[in-house]
This record gives structure tokens, sequence and C-alpha cells, in this order.
């Protein structure tokens, strides 16, 4: 199971990165112009999500700023344990929903602390990877085509991500504990 698992990852990106582009020149779809318009668009959406990223930016820095993170992790540090949750982790499951910059703080600090070959680093990077900036997402992709209600988008991303965390924590464990 484990050499399959490597051997997919080894492999995913290279096959999409042939396979996307020539499934489009198969269809006729003029492959390059695509991607440049694409790109044209994206940076216009860049320049209308300024204002959202820079408000969910402060009230991330308010949280962590004034200690409330530090707060909550001790308070749940015993549930953490009895749950076999590694609490040193609980900040980056937190923070990631909300930052990409910040939770790849958090997780470049653990990794730092643990060491990258320790349990600890490897399932910091695999949650990081496994999860989503929701809140991020939400706020700036959201506001930026003017969606205001975004109705079951919330619920339905923050289940994803905690079934996220708590698969890469126990998968890290099965396949390196």
């Amino acid at each position: 199971m484990r050499e399959a698992l490597e051997a997919v990852s080894l492999w995913a990106i290279p096959v999409l990165l042939v396979l996307i582009p020539g499934i489009g020149a198969v269809r006729g779809v003029k492959v390059y112009e695509a991607f440049v318009e694409g790109a044209k668009e994206g940076f216009d959406v860049a320049v209308r999500i300024i204002p959202f990223l820079v408000a969910i930016l402060v009230a991330i820095g308010m949280f962590r700023g004034a200690g409330a993170m530090d707060l909550l992790t001790s308070t749940l540090a015993p549930a953490l344990d009895a749950l076999s949750f590694p609490p040193e982790l609980f900040p980056l499951a937190v923070l990631r929903s909300l930052t990409g910059s910040g939770s790849l703080a958090m997780m470049t600090d653990i990794v730092q602390t643990a060491g990258p070959d320790s349990l600890l680093g490897k399932t910091a990077a695999t949650m990081y990877g496994s999860t989503e900036t929701t809140f991020y997402v939400l706020a700036v992709y959201f506001g930026a085509v003017g969606i205001r209600r975004t109705r079951h988008a919330v619920p339905a991303a923050l289940i994803a991500d905690l079934v996220a965390v708590i698969a890469a924590v126990v998968v890290c464990r099965w396949m390196f504990g």
C-alpha cells in the first residue's frame, strides 16, 4: 500500500502537466491562448480582492497578537490529548482555515522545532497540504464576485477541513508512527 501511495505521489503532477494540455490540444482548444486569457482574468480578480485580503489579514493578526490562540490551545490541551490529537497541531488546524501565510509560519515553526522527519513535522506538513484557507477563500473570492450569502459553503468547507485534519493525523500515525 505504501509503495502505491509513493508511486502516485511521484507521478501525479508530471502526468497532469502533460495530460491537461494534451486533452486540450486534442479537442482543438488553443491551450496557450486560453492560459493567457485566464491569467489576465486572474490579475483582474487579484486587484478586486485586495480590500478583502487586507481585512482578513488584520483580523488574524489581532487574534494571534492578543494571545487568544495560546489561551485556546492551553485550555483544550487535555481534551486533545484524550483524543490522541497532538495539541501542538491545534493552532495549525485553526489557522489553516483562516490564512495561508500564518499557517505556513506555524507549520514552519513546528517543523523547525520537532524536526522535518519527526511524526509531528510530517503530520504538520500533511495537514497544511490537505486543508484549505476556507475563510480566506470565502472572504476574498466570494467577496470579489459579489456573493454575500454563502449558504452551505461555510459548513461544507469547515467539515472538509475537519476531515482533512483528522485524516492527516490518522494517516501519518499509520504510515510514519
